[in-house]
């Protein structure tokens, strides 16, 4: 099948680039649901190509007459608003349609002057286009389409407040899409709930790995983390990697051990300026750093091209985060590698992704980094009924000092 089979405009199919000739089996299942202005749940596997599934019969849609925002895609990102947003640009001005990007940690008074020329389109994070509806700088009376990208995050308890705000602002006659690569079961109703006589398509196995992933575990000590990552990147001539790790300062030193190993590296989180995150990734992008060590921040829809390993310093607690943090590699019909350094404490969060993904994600060991660890046995310190006594004790004793002070 090609793009023209799909009912596309001419002049969208003109604004495509030339490499793109066959769409991907979510576009080809999502296009003509969304065409034919349907509310649409689509479940499909990070890299199978889900921003131009919903991205081009959104623009489709849009009157480039009117000059009131008819389109909305919110993202949990910074990084993947500015990334739908570059993969939509182009085929946006073919259409002769605006498109505003609008996130955090760029300023406010950009963003007015970009909303004055009366954009159709807006890619937005929920926080920054709450302030500026809040403001009524901005008006979603006009608008024809949500799309809800990285469905799954975006109904957490984090977003899910904001998005039900915005929400009130828009007309109850609109299409909504909801696309991710995981859903969880406990947002299932939640997701479902949203929509009206929804058509669903899921193209790949709810919450799958990519075929083209080959995943690799290696059991190590908690200590041995860091130069058993070390010992990996020197051992190996990886042009591009990227390590995430869970926590944000442990980003940031992570990335100092690095550097004074002789790595060319770069850290990437939450707590950066705007600026330093897109000169961090840019970076990163264009071969300048090596290595870009990074939260879950990262996890989400981010495309980098080509990109062949991915190391996860630590397991996520969200089994779903997994899949996503792994599918930056293997992405648009490329294969790659994924490999985890795990340790005993992982061993809740390693039984929680087996169970979603279906995987066996066998251990084995790392050359050079015998594991001298023990498990932890589940036992406190004293029986349960020793720790009651203990208290009992110690009531007594409260009780005596306050009578003796009486």
């Amino acid at each position: 099948m090609t793009f023209d089979q799909l009912a596309l405009a001419p002049a969208l199919l003109a604004a495509l680039p030339t490499n793109l000739q066959h769409p991907t089996r979510v576009q080809q299942l999502a296009i003509p649901a969304a065409l034919a202005g349907r509310d649409l749940l689509a479940l499909a596997r990070t890299g199978s190509g889900k921003t131009l599934a919903f991205g081009l019969p959104l623009l489709q849609r849009l009157d480039p007459a009117l000059a009131e925002v008819q389109g909305l895609v919110l993202v949990p990102t910074r990084e993947l608003a500015v990334q739908v947003s570059e993969a939509l640009q182009g085929p946006a001005a073919g259409l002769g349609l605006r498109l505003v990007t609008l996130c955090g940690g760029v300023e406010q008074a950009q963003q007015q002057a970009e909303l004055a020329l009366g954009p159709q389109l807006l890619v937005a994070t929920p926080g920054r286009l709450r302030d500026l509806q809040g403001q009524q700088l901005l008006t979603l009376a006009g608008l024809r389409t949500l799309v809800l990208d990285e469905a799954d995050r975006l109904l957490e308890m984090g977003f899910w407040p904001d998005i039900q705000w915005l929400m009130k602002a828009m007309p109850d006659a609109r299409q909504q899409m909801l696309f991710s690569a995981t859903l969880p079961a406990e947002l299932e109703a939640l997701a479902t709930g949203l929509l009206k006589e929804p058509a669903r398509v899921e193209a790949d196995p709810r919450n799958s790995v990519a075929d083209d992933i080959e995943e690799r575990l290696y059991l190590v000590n908690k200590s041995s983390k860091v130069p058993a990552l070390i010992s990996l990147l020197k051992a190996h001539e990886w042009p591009q990697v990227l390590v995430f790790i869970s926590a944000r300062d442990d980003a940031d030193g992570v990335a100092r051990k690095l550097a004074k190993a002789g790595i060319a590296v770069a850290a990437l989180h939450g707590e950066k300026e705007q600026a330093v995150r897109e000169q961090a990734l840019g970076d990163f992008k264009a071969g300048k750093v090596r290595v870009l060590v990074a939260t879950d921040l990262m996890a989400r829809g981010i495309h980098v091209e080509a990109l062949p390993l991915v190391i996860n310093l630590d397991l996520p607690a969200s089994a779903p985060v997994y899949v996503h943090r792994i599918g930056r590699t293997a992405r648009a019909g490329c294969s790659g590698l994924a490999i985890s350094l795990t340790c005993h404490g992982d061993g809740e969060a390693l039984e929680a992704i087996r169970t979603l993904t279906g995987r066996e994600l066998s251990l084995a060991a790392l050359d050079g980094f015998p594991v001298t660890d023990k498990p932890a046995s589940g036992e406190g310190k004293r029986a349960p009924r020793d720790k009651q006594a203990n208290r009992r004790t110690q009531a007594k004793r409260s009780i005596k000092q306050f009578k003796g002070k009486a």
